[in-house]
């Protein structure tokens, strides 16, 4: 069992909804860790994708968080905050997510979740960030890389 999955969620077609799944390709050129760390693209993210989770110690989700903060504000969640704050502006991704959980736990292991989300400027038809999320994605990622090396330990 591999101690972390880091997970990019989003729909690169719609503009900053796609940040979680440039931010896991910038890591892949990288690949920093790769004995200890799996990156992948989860895409869109369904529950399909749950029988992954039996691999993992940890599950680190890249995505976007609707809070209603400024566009590049930067959040790290841990499981806990996901399920304690209903008003949180989840994306659909971490719904999914979460039955994901649920449903690798029935199957018998449960790793643990952490989500370091940013907020969105504009979500609309387009492949390309806007400026001011791709100003913040180098922000993003050294957000994520700190969490990396907490979860590993090193």
């Amino acid at each position: 069992m591999k101690k972390l999955l880091v997970l990019g969620v989003g729909n690169i077609l719609l503009m900053d909804e796609g940040i979680g799944v440039h931010a896991v390709h910038a890591f892949l050129k990288e690949n920093p860790y790769p004995d200890q760390v799996d990156f992948i693209d989860g895409g869109t993210f369904t529950q399909d994708i749950f029988y992954l989770f039996e691999n993992y110690e940890n599950i680190l989700v890249l995505d976007i968080v609707r809070a209603g903060h400024a566009p590049g504000t930067i959040f790290c969640l841990e499981e806990n905050d996901l399920r304690k704050d209903e008003k949180q502006m989840l994306s659909l991704h971490d719904i999914d997510l979460l039955d994901s959980l649920g449903m690798a736990q029935m199957r018998g292991h449960r790793p643990y979740l952490r989500v370091i989300g940013i907020q969105p400027e504009k979500i609309d038809w387009g492949t390309d960030l806007t400026a001011t999320l791709a100003r913040a994605l180098p922000a993003f990622m050294d957000t994520a890389r700190k969490h990396i090396s907490d979860i590993l330990g090193v």
